[in-house]
């Protein structure tokens, strides 16, 4: 799904209570996480719930372009996957060290309604993202 239509999405609803439930939709619609995959390695940490990130890389050698995907036990964090998914998947690595994921979450109004602990973990989970970014363009 595309980010400009999650966020039309989340405009289109009055509640957060609504706004919660379609989260955890976005989540349910992730694609499956390969079991191989939910490793150590592949565990961002600094996330209260498990979550786990991989990334792929394709296109150009001088600045790759990366597929995530990701999963989490958690239904919420599960959304916020999705939706970082959206903002960042399928982006060249050099995008990506340019996108600020605050403002989009700004502008559902998401920020405010998620505890410090899930703040923390969405924190962790935009540096693992960017980590990977800065890798690939090591790389190339």
């Amino acid at each position: 799904m595309k980010i400009d239509d999650i966020i039309d999405d989340f405009e289109l609803l009055d509640s957060w209570d609504d706004r919660y439930r379609y989260l955890i939709e976005l989540g349910r619609k992730l694609p499956p996480y390969p079991e191989a995959e939910r490793t150590d390695m592949r565990k961002v940490q600094g996330c209260a719930s498990q979550v786990w990130l991989v990334s792929a890389t394709g296109g150009e050698a001088s600045d790759p372009r990366l597929d995530f995907i990701g999963d989490s036990d958690a239904h919420i964090v599960r959304g916020l996957i999705a939706i970082l998914l959206a903002i960042y998947s399928g982006r060249s690595a050099s995008e990506i060290a340019q996108i600020d994921p605050a403002k989009v979450f700004d502008r559902i109004g998401l920020k405010e309604h998620l505890t410090p602990q899930r703040s923390n973990g969405l924190r962790s989970m935009v540096e693992r993202i960017r980590t990977e970014a800065r890798s690939a363009l090591a790389v190339a």
